[in-house]
């Protein structure tokens, strides 16, 4: 793993004794994940013991081939390690779409209907009203309890040391105390510009990039899993980052 450092004086650091494993936006690439948890698992044989914390940056599902199957790897993971899921916009979205089936045309846009097909069920391309309600009536029966429960447990933000998770970022100016979830899960090119101290190092994904981009507040994970066939994998321990 080649190690990467901020681009400034801040050398952000985790409480001794904690590793954390954080990964960026799978959307439903599950063959990524699992090559993933393979680097993980022989990281893990290869170094001495730690709480090992595995961060997951939020949006799971939609656009790639197998949103059904990522959520099924994730769970069965959190069984034998500990895990933190952030909620992504993603996620955010299907959760309007389960209460406005009017919706689910604008989660098309977003790959929504990958994740459909990816739960048994085969939308049309323009599905018309009373097909979008059947559609979203169906993805209600056809989701297994264990993924409800999945999905309505997801955090907006995690903090560990002087590490702060979320999904897409931070709002500049507002302490991190008080950022609303939109932000966290939304925001863009605010936050990207900006050069602000945060009070924390902020790990982030949302925004694709042809590899981790790491800056003097903040690094971005997110290279684009479902277009790239690339996830990525960042290790954090001490004041040290690696990234594959």
């Amino acid at each position: 793993m080649p190690e990467i450092a901020p681009n400034g004086n801040f050398r952000p650091k985790l409480p001794n004794g904690i590793r954390i494993y954080a990964i960026g936006d799978i959307h439903g690439c599950a063959r990524q994940l699992q090559d993933v948890f393979a680097a993980i698992d022989l990281h893990m044989s290869r170094t001495a013991a730690v709480r090992a914390l595995h961060v997951f940056l939020g949006d799971y599902i939609d656009r790639g081939p197998a949103s059904r199957e990522t959520i099924d790897l994730l769970i069965e993971r959190s069984h034998r390690h500990e895990s933190v899921f952030l909620k992504g916009n993603h996620e955010a979205f299907l959760f309007e779409v389960l209460q406005d089936a009017s919706r689910l045309g604008a989660w098309k846009e977003l790959g929504g209907i990958q994740t459909l097909m990816s739960y048994g069920l085969t939308p049309s391309i323009n599905p018309a009203p009373d097909e979008q309600n059947e559609l979203v009536q169906a993805l209600l029966r056809g989701m297994p309890d264990h993924h409800r429960r999945f999905f309505c447990n997801l955090r907006s933000s995690f903090l560990c040391g002087d590490f702060f998770f979320a999904h897409a970022g931070v709002k500049p100016g507002v302490p991190l105390r008080r950022q609303h979830e939109r932000d966290l899960l939304w925001i863009r090119d605010e936050f990207l510009r900006s050069e602000e101290d945060f009070g924390k190092f902020v790990v982030h994904g949302h925004t694709p990039v042809s590899s981790p981009d790491i800056r003097a507040n903040r690094i971005n994970i997110d290279t684009g899993a479902y277009a790239t066939g690339v996830l990525t994998l960042l290790t954090i321990q001490g004041e040290r980052m690696f990234a594959i």
